[in-house]
């Protein structure tokens, strides 16, 4: 499975952002897609996750409201559309790929990841 993950940037207080993710080498029925996102001396936090066969969602509380998790199943991509971002939504940002057992909210669940993007915001 590889997973490549796009369309970070800086940006300003109350803007939005979409990032996306590719996933390939696979078909991903019965599997789902997660974000997640880390600062500097901190541990990875679940962000959102969505289910590739209903496209099922969940979402930390802090981006509830605010961020929206998607699937494009022809194209094999994961988009994270992220609303009025606050200066807090700062981090590195990963996608993550899993079968759709267990857990959705622990990275421990996710054997397959892509490289971060980063988010900053800052006015």
């Amino acid at each position: 499975v590889q997973l490549q993950a796009s369309g970070g940037g800086l940006v300003q207080p109350g803007d939005s952002l979409r990032l996306s993710c590719a996933a390939s080498g696979r078909t991903f029925t019965n599997w789902k897609m997660a974000w997640f996102r880390q600062t500097p001396g901190k541990e990875r936090e679940f962000v959102a996750v969505i289910t590739w066969n209903l496209g099922t969602t969940y979402y930390a509380d802090s981006v509830k409201g605010r961020f929206t998790i998607s699937r494009d199943g022809a194209q094999n991509t994961v988009t994270l559309q992220m609303n009025s971002l606050k200066p807090e939504d700062t981090a590195v940002y990963y996608c993550a790929a899993a079968q759709a057992v267990g857990d959705s909210y622990s990275q421990s669940s996710y054997p397959n990841w892509g490289q971060g993007t980063q988010v900053t915001v800052s006015s």
